[in-house]
Formats: structure tokens, C-alpha cells, sequence
């Protein structure tokens, strides 16, 4: 805590890793703390401190107030609204907070992190509304919500997915919540750890989709009898993006020594093929492109100091400024919300065409035997295009809007957070129409016995058919769906093949 943090550290903890609060981080929060008690006793004017907040900050606020002021600001902001952030989300939430504040800048004592670190230690996670967020100044309300159990307010989450009160939880692990003081309230709910919290795991999620969609891809095309020639690596250096050299790599290694691909190298029946098929690496490469970018923003972000006001220990001195403001994480989150609606529109294409015997060549209508009786994978496509439709709407990019707040004073706005929760949305969105595809895409394999496909493909096809059978004839679909939306968001299709490939870039 207090040292320099990985977005796979905050995933780590997000599932229940361990956190300590040692060493420089401690010295850091004691002098940060130190200026903050000689402003007060000095009598200096500070923000939130011995002033309001927001259009009330030119309202003077005496010193013996201080401890009223602090706890109004967490209990007065906490008006977040819906449904509660998931146990990953919240803890990321927390540690995110946590770790600003062991940055030193904040100037809280270390007894506020402390509990905050022994609350991850032992699975105390608040119940933290997703809803009433502007992104500036930061994530107010959600993170007043965060910040009530530390007080001993608001509501924590159980084990059943349901809630308890805080007081409760606290009181079993014989934790003491804490009386704030001078300026602990601010530093608690001022900052973009909502939003970041969210978009790390929308992103690692989506990188891992980026992989997954590669794998699924090939399957397709190898099924349809497409051609691997649009991935050769001598065209693909001449326009070289690194995400479309990395999913034309991937496809390469996927497709190699394929049996099924080996059986019509030599025909001339296509000489394209469609470009759901052939610029896959293009399109999935401008998805992985902007993960990488918004890997950099959200880096950056999670070893920022996004309090105000600002504690700078070296001149003695606390200055408000606008770190709180959530542009960057806002227009990062979009973006990659954007790249994401490419990757699950190309898949329900790529979906769309195994099922029509115009386009799969040869594959029975719907992929399915006594086609016209049984009416197989046709409403399969029909979910993928209706969800893809849904991704369109949610891409919208949030942070273009702002409604100004606190009668004009916050008059620009982010809407980070928003962003960050349609970014997550769609990456759920996509998982599920990419494993619709690899649903489809292992039917249209098996339907091309007695030949066979390559070894990448077949790990894939086993490991979709380790959970799914064959369709025969037309059966409930729902829990077909459900296992391969597991395969893909676990991580477990990209790891069957990986066992033939090694990892994918």
C-alpha cells in the first residue's frame, strides 16, 4: 500500500488478495498529516477543512465543527442510487482509495487506512450504490458510500450476495469504526476510484476477450473454408499496427496444420473471402490497440493523487486544484467501449454466416440435421444480433454530456463513471455473443468430419464439448449458453488451446 500499483495488483486484490500498509508509505501519511494539524491550528483558511464544500466553500467553518463537518460531507454525499457494484468491484473500489491516501498528499491519520486495510484483510466489503456519479469532483456519491462503514454507517455485502449492516460486520471482527477528523471525510469520497475501479476490470476483461476472439475467429473460418492467406505476415507488415500484428500472428498460429484448411488450399471457389472473415485481425486489432491505450490511462490514474485539496509536505502548504476530474479515465472508458461493439458486431457476422447455406459452403441450413424440422442454431443468431444492437445504444460516449452542479460551481462534469459501467456492460455483452459464435463455430466443425481441424481448433472444440454436446436435434439452448459464456469469461477456451499453442499474444 503506498508503493507503486499494477492493474494486475488491483485485480488481485479485486478477488481477494491480501494488502499491508508498511514502510515509506507510513512516514509519507504521518508528515502529510502533521501539515494539515499545523493549518488548523494556524487558523488558515482551507477547503473543506474549515470551509464548506462545493457553493458553500466560502462559508467559514470554526474549528471545534471539525469532526461534524467531516462526518456530514461522507453521511450528506452518500445519495448513490441501483444496484450495488459487484464484490470485485467494491474491493478494487477500496484499495484504490486506500492506496491515494497512503500516497501522502491527502493528509489523513493511518488509523483511516489502517481500517480500510483490515477491512480487505478480512472481506468487509461496502455495498456501494453504482448510480450518481458526475465524475467531477470525482465519485462523490459512490464514494461516500464507500466510506460509511468506515464510520459505521451504510451497509457492507455477505457472503449470499445480499447485505448487513455495517456496524454489524464491524462489530464481529471487533473493528472500531473511526470519529473523523479535519479534512478525513474530504480526502475519503474526492477522487475517480469508482470509475477506476470498474474500468480495470472492464479492461483486463477485455484483453482476455481480445485473445478469446482470435480463438473463436479461427474456428469460423476454418469452418466456412476460408482462406488464411489474408493473414500472411509478409501483407500484414506493411500496415503494422501492433494489435492487427498480433491477431494475425495469433490466427496463423491457430490455423496451422489444419486438415480441413489443408483440403482446399488449392481450390479457386473463393477468391476472398468476406470481411468478417478476412480482416479479423484489423478489426480485433483496433480493439486491442485501444486496450493498450487505455491500459496506459488507467495506469497512470491508479498511482495518481486525485484528492483536493492537495497536501504538499515539502512546502508546508495545502492547495486546492482539479485532480478529482475524471476526463481521462471518462474518454479512455469510451473509447474502449467503442472498440468492443466492433468486436461482437464482426462476431455475430462471422455467426450469421455458418448458418446460411449460401454463405457457410455446404454446411447444412442453421447447422443443424433435418434442417426445416429442427430449427437449430437460427435464434442463437437472433440473441447475438439483439445484444449487439443493445452494445450500439450503450456506446454512446457518456463523457460528451456534463450538467453543471453545486448552483454553477461544478459547471463541467465527466461522467466517468457512466463510462465505465457501459464499458463494462458491453464487455459482458460481447463475452456472450463471442461464445454464441464459438457455440456455432464447434456444431459447424464437427459437421465437417471425417476431416478434421487443426490441432489449435480441435483443443477448442473439446473443450467446448467437455460442457456442450453435439446438437442432434433442436433441444433448450439456455444451459448450452450459459456453459459457453463460462468458457469464455473464465479464461477457459483460451487456455485449451494455449495448452497446443503457448500463450497468445
Amino acid at each position: 500500500m503506498g508503493e507503486p500499483l499494477t492493474l494486475e495488483d488491483v485485480v488481485a486484490v479485486a478477488r481477494g488478495a491480501h494488502v499491508a500498509f508498511v514502510g515509506p508509505a507510513r512516514e509519507r501519511v504521518r508528515a502529510a498529516r502533521e501539515v494539515v494539524e499545523r493549518a488548523v491550528a494556524a487558523g488558515r483558511t482551507m477547503y473543506g477543512v474549515t470551509t464548506g464544500f462545493g457553493a458553500l466553500a466560502d462559508t467559514r467553518i470554526a474549528p471545534e465543527q471539525s469532526s461534524a463537518l467531516q462526518r456530514g460531507i461522507v453521511t450528506s454525499h452518500a445519495t448513490a442510487v441501483g444496484r450495488p457494484l459487484s464484490r470485485e468491484e467494491a474491493r478494487a473500489m477500496l484499495l484504490l482509495r486506500a492506496h491515494v491516501l497512503a500516497l501522502g498528499h491527502s493528509g489523513v491519520r493511518a488509523e483511516v487506512i489502517e481500517l480500510m486495510v483490515e477491512m480487505l484483510n478480512r472481506d468487509i466489503v461496502p455495498a456501494v450504490p453504482e448510480q450518481g456519479s458526475l465524475g467531477a469532483s470525482g465519485d462523490l456519491a459512490p464514494l461516500a458510500g464507500l466510506a460509511l462503514p468506515l464510520i459505521g454507517l451504510g451497509r457492507v455485502l455477505t457472503s449470499d450476495g445480499a447485505t448487513e449492516p455495517a456496524a454489524e460486520s464491524l462489530g464481529r471482527a471487533g473493528l472500531r469504526p473511526l470519529e473523523l477528523q479535519a479534512k478525513e471525510g474530504l480526502a475519503l469520497v474526492n477522487g475517480t476510484q469508482g470509475m477506476l475501479a470498474i474500468g480495470a476490470l472492464a479492461l483486463v476483461r477485455s484483453e482476455q476477450l481480445a485473445r478469446a476472439a482470435d480463438v473463436i475467429a479461427a474456428m469460423t473460418i476454418e469452418a466456412s473454408l476460408g482462406t488464411d492467406a489474408p493473414f500472411d505476415e509478409r501483407l500484414q507488415r506493411l500496415r503494422p499496427h501492433p494489435g492487427q500484428a498480433a491477431s494475425a500472428t495469433n490466427l496463423r498460429l491457430l490455423l496451422d496444420a489444419s486438415p480441413i484448411r489443408e483440403s482446399h488450399r488449392a481450390s479457386p471457389h473463393l477468391v476472398q473471402d468476406a470481411y468478417s472473415l478476412r480482416c479479423a485481425p484489423q478489426v480485433h486489432g483496433a480493439t486491442r490497440d485501444t486496450c493498450r491505450h487505455v491500459r496506459e490511462v488507467l495506469a497512470i490514474e491508479a498511482n495518481s493523487v486525485s484528492d483536493n485539496p492537495i497536501v504538499l509536505v515539502e512546502d508546508d502548504d495545502v492547495r486546492s486544484g482539479g485532480n478529482f476530474h475524471g476526463m481521462p479515465v471518462a474518454v479512455a472508458m469510451d473509447a474502449l467501449a467503442l472498440s468492443l461493439v466492433s468486436l461482437a458486431s464482426i462476431s455475430d457476422r462471422r455467426l450469421y454466416r455458418l448458418l446460411d447455406p449460401k454463405t457457410s459452403n455446404g454446411l447444412p441450413p442453421f447447422l443443424v440435421p433435418e434442417s426445416g424440422l429442427n430449427s437449430g442454431f437460427m435464434l442463437i443468431q437472433y440473441t447475438a444480433a439483439s445484444i449487439v444492437s443493445e452494445c450500439k445504444s450503450l456506446a454512446h460516449p457518456a463523457s460528451v454530456d456534463s450538467i453543471p452542479s453545486s448552483a454553477g460551481q461544478e459547471d463541467h462534469v465527466s461522467m466517468g463513471m457512466t463510462s465505465a459501467r457501459h464499458a463494462r456492460e458491453i464487455a459482458a455483452n460481447a463475452e456472450t455473443v463471442l461464445a454464441l459464435e464459438a457455440l456455432a463455430a464447434a456444431q459447424a466443425l464437427d459437421l465437417r468430419a471425417p476431416l478434421e481441424p487443426g490441432p489449435a481448433t480441435r483443443a477448442a472444440v473439446q473443450a467446448i464439448r467437455g460442457r456442450i454436446p453435439f446438437v442432434e436435434h433442436d433441444r433448450e439452448f439456455g444451459p448450452d449458453i450459459e456453459a459457453a459464456v463460462e468458457l469464455v469469461h473464465d479464461g477457459s477456451l483460451v487456455a485449451a488451446v494455449e495448452g497446443v499453442t503457448g500463450p497468445l499474444r
